[in-house]
């Protein structure tokens, strides 16, 4: 019956069960090899014990990984996950992971998910020597405690800036510490209401801001290097911050700054270095809560457009021992009115005129600042355009030889530097050329590194030049 059915049917026999069970078996197989052609480097992670260290041989492994256990994954440089352009790369949600020695690359493009190199939702945690490219975000902290982020270079997608991710982000997130690495090309560093982290030399080129800290109190940001970036470092509603010792260059776009506040209170600003900004220092309604100073002390601001800008008449800044080189223009103030009420105490200024009869470096006549032709682009922003045109060049003369109105007093300082120290623009231009060799060098490294280099320490020549 059988052959005579098959004779009958002139076709194949019908597969019998265990056939259509080995076609599901190899069409399943061969989706899975579409989806990644690389082994899994989850298997590797569910079959580790916690406190096991974690050393895949070298290639590409495929993401997203989720680490739930402590457990270390060194990947000696010679290690890559990628996660396919889904999700993020790696989730920790779990505290003491040590991820070190690896390329993380190619994480989706959800703003919703942060689709990151490393999303970090644990504690006791290190993420050390690790290259983070082609990631929306770089590396997300969300309420997450005593971190370290060390020694990574992260990029973002080749997106607009305004769409790219954030380089780290640290959101509800207090005493991390993040410190040597090199960023190049993402969007921004942000803190959200985190405090107690350390932000420290790191390297960041190409982005938008810098540093951008809101609702975040007592953090402290020392000795980075922040160049080409559309912001230096903002403080918004952030009260008790040190910024000590960073060095900014070149935010020179039409909202270019080096360092601004908003209602911001309590503030250390101290032995920065600003070359080259539209608006090197920016104040709004800081300090913002009663009883508060902010003390901005031994900084250099040179060769930008506007020193030090005033959107309001305020108090409580203490400026002291900065030196204000080879600006446009010196203070400006909002709506022509005064910076005055202020402590404005033995700064440099390069077009003070007084003299100094007994030799101690101090003014014997106090440097005054008078708005005259100023009070026009003061007024009307936009007219800043002719600012050096002859016209106002002409205007401003006038003014100053016989003054339609009394001129405003925008400032006062009592006690002038009459001499910053000896070599000053010598130091600032050597400073301003070697960053920018250390720049070609870092950008130079893509496996990671401090984001600083040997050599011409500027903040050091700066110190052992007012001591001259």
């Amino acid at each position: 019956m059988g052959s005579g059915a098959g004779a009958k049917g002139g076709g194949w026999p019908l597969p019998g069960p265990g056939s259509f069970l080995l076609l599901i078996l190899l069409l399943s197989a061969g989706i899975a090899g579409a989806a990644s052609p690389y082994p899994s480097m989850q298997e590797l992670v569910d079959a580790a014990s916690p406190g096991d260290i974690i050393e895949p041989p070298a290639g590409t492994y495929a993401g997203p990984v989720t680490i739930d256990k402590p457990v270390t994954i060194n990947g000696h440089g010679e290690v890559t996950i990628d996660a396919g352009g889904k999700g993020s790369v790696v989730y920790i949600e779990s505290d003491g992971v040590t991820l070190q020695g690896l390329r993380l690359t190619n994480s989706g493009e959800s703003y919703n998910d942060i689709d990151s190199g490393v999303q970090v939702r644990g504690n006791f945690n290190v993420l050390k020597d690790l290259v983070i490219d082609n990631s929306l975000f770089g590396i997300d902290l969300g309420q997450a405690e005593n971190n370290i982020i060390k020694r990574n270079h992260i990029s973002s997608k080749p997106f607009d800036l305004g769409v790219r991710g954030d380089s780290i982000r640290l959101w509800y997130s207090f005493n991390n510490k993040v410190t040597d690495n090199v960023i190049r090309n993402s969007r921004d560093m942000v803190v959200w209401y985190s405090r107690d982290n350390l932000i420290a030399r790191n390297d960041s080129r190409g982005g938008r801001y810098s540093l951008h800290f809101m609702y975040s109190q007592y953090n402290e940001v020392i000795g980075n290097h922040y160049e080409d970036n559309s912001v230096g470092i903002f403080l918004m509603y952030s009260d008790g911050v040190v910024v000590r010792d960073n060095y900014i260059a070149r935010a020179s776009g039409p909202t270019g700054m080096g360092i601004g506040f908003k209602e911001t209170s309590d503030v250390e600003i101290s032995g920065n270095v600003i070359l080259n900004c539209a608006t090197g220092m920016y104040l709004d309604v800081s300090p913002y809560q009663p009883d508060t100073t902010n003390r901005i002390f031994n900084n250099v601001i040179a060769f930008g457009g506007v020193a030090i800008q005033f959107l309001n008449d305020w108090t409580g800044n203490i400026f002291k021992g900065n030196v204000i080189d080879g600006n446009i223009t010196q203070v400006i103030v909002a709506g022509g009115k005064t910076a005055n009420r202020n402590v404005w105490e033995g700064n440099y200024w390069d077009d003070y005129q007084g003299f100094d009869i007994d030799g101690d470096n101090i003014g014997d006549t106090p440097y005054e600042l008078y708005a005259y032709a100023d009070r026009i682009w003061m007024d009307v922003p936009p007219a800043r355009f002719f600012k050096g045109s002859p016209v106002l060049e002409v205007l401003d003369f006038l003014e100053r030889l016989a003054p339609f109105s009394p001129p405003d007093l925008t400032l006062r300082d009592n006690r002038p530097l009459k001499v910053a120290s000896a070599g000053l623009k010598d130091f600032i231009e050597e400073s301003s050329l070697q960053k920018e060799h250390a720049a070609e060098q870092a950008g130079d490294d893509t496996g990671g590194g401090s984001g600083q280099t040997e050599g011409f320490d500027a903040l050091k020549a700066l110190r052992d030049s007012l001591q001259r």
